[in-house]
């Protein structure tokens, strides 16, 4: 791949995924978006895990489930996972009527958008490091060739 094509890669994703966030890192920690996200599938995790032991205790506590459910859209929310919001919206309208059958089915979607929202993130993350890295071996390499001029066009965009 070449850097223009790694460019336009990222760029895209970045528009799809969580802008706000990105706008909110700095040079003092590069890595906050990353951090955030770190945390969002640690919560994330831990809310699943929850909300599908709540669906196996009879009787369904829907209150404590509503609770769980509201936590995981907020926090899907907060780093821009639509599908995955819209999911618990569903699941929301599934313990208002108290479903136990639609929650199931509702939990299953969410999972599902849930693993798709991850691997996204993760070949984003590793899109964005591949980039920077070769944008920090380009800096190494045009920093070299000031020192030692050989003619080569490297350092040129």
């Amino acid at each position: 791949m070449d850097r223009n094509h790694l460019k336009h890669q990222v760029l895209n994703m970045r528009r799809s995924l969580f802008d706000q966030l990105e706008e909110l890192k700095d040079d003092a920690n590069p890595n906050f978006v990353e951090e955030i996200v770190t945390l969002f599938y640690t919560d994330s995790a831990r809310l699943i895990q929850n909300i599908e032991q709540a669906l196996v205790n009879k009787p369904i506590d829907f209150v404590r489930l509503d609770d769980m459910l509201h936590q995981f859209k907020g926090s899907s929310s907060s780093i821009g996972a639509k599908k995955v919001k819209e999911a618990c919206t569903q699941f929301g309208e599934y313990i208002s009527a108290e479903n136990a059958e639609g929650c199931t089915r509702a939990l299953q979607l969410i999972k599902q958008e849930y693993a798709v929202l991850r691997r996204k993130l993760e070949t984003y993350f590793q899109v964005y490091r591949w980039r920077d890295n070769l944008d920090k071996l380009r800096l190494h390499i045009c920093s070299d060739l000031h020192k030692e001029p050989s003619g080569l066009a490297i350092c040129e965009n």
